[in-house]
């Protein structure tokens, strides 16, 4: 769902490795922020190159409590929601008996993961998570029958840096009025022949996003929003829902992008000294630019890249795979070095609201379904994490930015 330079097709999108981009609209004073060092500032900006061969290690003796889901539900107790993974799960199971699937793992550079091996290991998966009666009970059935392959992450140990994503919930209008003025664009039917290279952001919708009938792009508009922010933001999402003045919902998804690449504004107000980078989250860029309105249309326009959408009627963000995203089970990976539709477990810092209401950091550890890309998740030490829809979801993406491991799980051998 995310960008796709690959944007994916929900907004699956996203951020940048360096902005983390979401619909935050609130800025909140409780929450920390992971720090960032002078060693992992190095390593987000230049990175450690993995050899796609060995992205994914076996581990030999797995810590204890890996393979445990405090989201399933506690120890001893019933599930709690069995339900949104066993949907995941199906999807996944869906895409990969697809001809894309098959495509996909044909050149895999990895030999022992197979489309073959990754469909039996879910569907041993979804057996296990039926008939398991405890969280207890489904760890021990999963240490024991498959193995954990670790992601050598940015560093070659592990570490990977987690950023989230959502789909934003905005006003919008079928027709352009005083109020909604900023337009989202239907893709070119010509696009493919357009010479390289493409026009930049500035030079399709103009400096202030209101280029309109001198725009390359005049009579491609799909809808319009109130705000530019929120229209821009829906090019880093990759999708939205709206809401028309009618009262009626309908969504929308990525359909494709210009042949520029992503540039993050986040990164640009770093670089420049407007933010420190340890302060760098979507609440501090949006306080940026509510003290500094003029800045706004500066910054966007540096990104060059520009996504075009299709409205998809109500249907739910799609990922890069072509399927619906579940909140919290789904996770966008660069599809070049990881494995497409694959069951994956997560250890990383999320934000989540606490019983008061406020954000808190909070250590989680959780089954997921890699189901997406973004053209900012790039090698193996990234990892975006799907959140879900609205206002709630855009706040806790605003502001998730840690460190953690990933891990892909895949029936040992004497399963098969």
């Amino acid at each position: 769902m995310k960008k796709k330079l690959a944007y994916c097709q929900v907004g699956a999108a996203i951020a940048s490795s360096l902005i983390l981009f979401s619909g935050c609209q609130k800025t909140q004073k409780s929450l920390s922020i992971v720090s960032v060092t002078p060693e992992i500032e190095q390593l987000l900006t230049v990175g450690w190159k993995a050899d796609a061969r060995t992205v994914l290690q076996p581990l030999a003796s797995p810590p204890d409590e890996l393979g445990w889901d405090e989201k399933i539900g506690n120890r001893d107790e019933i599930f709690g929601d069995k339900e949104i993974l066993l949907q995941a799960i199906a999807r996944s199971l869906e895409y990969l008996n697809s001809p894309q699937a098959k495509a996909a793992y044909r050149n895999y550079p990895i030999p022992e993961i197979t489309q073959a091996r990754v469909i039996r290991s879910l569907k041993r998966f979804q057996e296990l998570l039926l008939i398991a009666n405890s969280g207890e009970e489904l760890m021990s059935a999963v240490k024991r029958e498959f193995v954990f392959y670790q992601s050598v992450g940015s560093d070659n140990l592990g570490t990977v840096l987690f950023s989230a994503y959502f789909e934003p919930i905005y006003p919008a209008s079928r027709t352009p009025t005083a109020e909604y003025r900023y337009p989202l664009y239907r893709l070119p039917p010509d696009l493919k022949s357009w010479s390289k290279p493409h026009p930049t952001r500035e030079e399709l919708e103009g400096k202030n996003g209101l280029l309109g009938a001198k725009s390359r792009l005049a009579g491609l508009e799909l809808f319009w929003l109130k705000s530019r922010w929120e229209a821009y933001l829906i090019h880093i999402q990759g999708s939205a829902r709206l809401i028309l003045p009618d009262g009626k919902q309908t969504t929308i998804g990525y359909a494709g992008n210009t042949a520029r690449d992503y540039n993050s504004i986040g990164w640009e107000l770093v670089q420049e000294g407007k933010i420190p980078l340890e302060e760098l989250t979507m609440p501090r860029i949006l306080e940026y630019f509510q003290v500094n309105p003029g800045a706004m249309d500066e910054y966007i326009s540096r990104d060059r890249s520009f996504v075009f959408f299709e409205e998809k009627y109500g249907v739910s963000a799609l990922g890069s795979i072509n399927v619906p995203l579940s909140a919290e089970r789904a996770i966008a990976t660069d599809k070049s070095l990881m494995p497409p539709g694959a069951l994956a477990l997560i250890q990383a810092s999320i934000p989540d609201y606490n019983s008061s209401g406020t954000l808190e950091e909070r250590q989680i550890t959780r089954f997921v379904l890699d189901q997406d890309a973004g053209g900012a998740i790039k090698g193996a030490g990234r990892v975006d994490y799907f959140l879900g829809s609205g206002e709630q979801a855009g706040e806790r993406a605003g502001v998730t930015r840690s460190y953690g491991q990933l891990y892909y799980l895949l029936l040992r051998s004497e399963s098969l």
